[in-house]
């Protein structure tokens, strides 16, 4: 038998996709499925796209890859997972890779990657971002693990990725769990901007009175200038379809209720662990969450709201535009931020220049906002914030006063804007020279002694307040 070149076990769309994928660009793949017969479909179906060497058990699947072996698993994060690698585990000999290519979480990768690791095989981690489009003709690839395993897969990683500018969207993250890391955060990225976007489309269509129909061609014409992406491309898409059994909107026939896999909310429980404030984030998942609570709103449609008036159209669309890009500032700033803290926490030593690289096709971010942030750490690699950047405040201090007249807009005719809002908010706290956190201090050394520095010493207090008040060194 014709041995693989490497491996896919887990043949449900994206698995199936990224199987095609390798086929496609030459390499001979080895496809598994616990369930057999969606093995044979897929040689079946797709068999002429390039040659795949299918089995109907793991041990053959891994008898059938070439030295030393490559098996991607395509299997849904958790238990499921774990199972997989243990059975796979026991197949292989050191010096052989299993790479993981689902959501997982970046701390059970960190977990698998030890324990493989004292066995000799290579645990690689990967994000892979794109559905299943991306998945079939080229994701952005986010693999961790170790070096020498980035030596033996990276080539082909980078022949079956996006490319943009002839540069691939894949590049080896770093070690254990960055590369799930990294494709968690992008994924809490895209949980932001997809809540930007749809404040954005609530705000115009309450205040002004247009269709989505309209409102798609507003999008698609944002989508030729600094707000051009994938995710405002198809955002005019869904706008302008119609319900074919309705002959309404299509939006306007879904459930206003958004789900979410899980990935959002492990974004920002690692930020609170690490102590980032993705703000923008976290509002976007508890917006979905709010959503998700029908007995609540229905029991809560006695409140009452302003009354709409006195709403300027063309330059709403302008203000709520330019509010936009301020805000995906922001998002796409607290995620960089998120990155580099969980770099010095793990000591990963994340390139946040090649992250902004390889999203820039393939992944559901993709932007042209992402070749400013590149630029932006190739010429500081040491940003603080992006927002420091000197073009990106610039474009800030620009956008402020249309970003205020958006959120003040929304407030008084109560259209709830949570994105926006706390991106603006982000800005102001990030640009004042003293915040209340003076008072924040005070009250808790009122109550619990929990001491306070000075501005004019060094060291640590704490003011006996029950007593005579007097300030002591802590």
């Amino acid at each position: 038998m014709d041995l693989a070149d490497i491996g896919v076990t887990g043949l449900a769309t994206m698995g199936r996709n990224l199987a095609r994928n390798l086929a496609r660009h030459g390499y001979s793949v080895a496809v598994h499925n616990r369930t057999a017969a969606r093995t044979h479909q897929l040689v079946k179906e797709f068999g002429g796209e390039g040659t795949f060497v299918p089995s109907e058990e793991l041990a053959g699947f891994v008898a059938s890859l070439k030295r030393p072996r490559r098996a991607i698993i395509m299997v849904k994060a958790g238990a499921g997972t774990d199972a997989v690698i243990d059975q796979l585990a026991e197949l292989m000999e050191p010096g052989d890779m299993i790479v993981d290519g689902g959501n997982a979480h970046y701390q059970d990768t960190r977990r698998r990657e030890a324990a493989l690791r004292e066995k000799g095989i290579h645990f690689v981690g990967t994000g892979i971002s794109g559905g299943e489009e991306g998945a079939l003709n080229g994701p952005s690839i986010m693999p961790g693990g170790s070096r020498e395993s980035w030596e033996a897969l990276g080539p082909i990683l980078q022949d079956i990725s996006a490319k943009v500018d002839g540069v691939p969207c894949a590049v080896h993250v770093g070690p254990d769990g960055a590369g799930h890391f990294v494709k968690m955060v992008h994924n809490g990225i895209e949980y932001s901007d997809m809540q930007l976007i749809a404040e954005s489309y609530d705000l115009l269509r309450q205040a002004l009175g247009v269709s989505p129909a309209e409102l798609a061609g507003v999008f698609r014409e944002w989508n030729e200038g600094d707000l051009g992406s994938y995710l405002i491309e198809i955002t005019a898409e869904v706008l302008d379809q119609v319900d074919a059994a309705t002959g309404k909107p299509f939006v306007d026939v879904v459930v206003d209720q958004a789900e979410q896999k899980g990935t959002g909310r492990w974004t920002v429980q690692s930020a609170l662990d690490l102590g980032v404030p993705v703000t923008g984030i976290a509002e976007a998942v508890f917006a979905r969450a709010l959503s998700g609570h029908p007995e609540q709103r229905a029991a809560a449609a006695a409140l009452e709201g302003p009354a709409l008036s006195g709403v300027e159209g063309r330059e709403l669309v302008e203000d709520v535009r330019r509010a936009l890009y301020a805000s995906k500032i922001v998002a796409y700033a607290q995620g960089f931020d998120q990155m580099a803290a969980a770099s010095k926490e793990y000591g990963w030593d994340l390139d946040l220049g090649a992250m902004a690289t390889i999203w820039r096709g393939g992944c559901i971010i993709r932007a042209k906002l992402l070749d400013r942030i590149r630029a932006a750490y190739d010429a500081d690699p040491a940003l603080p914030t992006l927002l420091a950047d000197p073009d990106f405040a610039a474009e800030l201090n620009a956008a402020q006063e249309a970003w205020r007249r958006v959120v003040t807009t929304a407030v008084r005719i109560g259209v709830p804007t949570p994105g926006f809002s706390s991106a603006l908010a982000y800005y102001d706290g990030l640009r004042r020279d003293r915040l209340p956190a003076a008072l924040v201090q005070g009250l808790r050394d009122f109550f619990g002694a929990h001491t306070y520095r000075r501005v004019d010493r060094e060291g640590s207090f704490h003011t006996d307040w029950s007593g005579d008040r007097a300030e002591h060194p802590a």
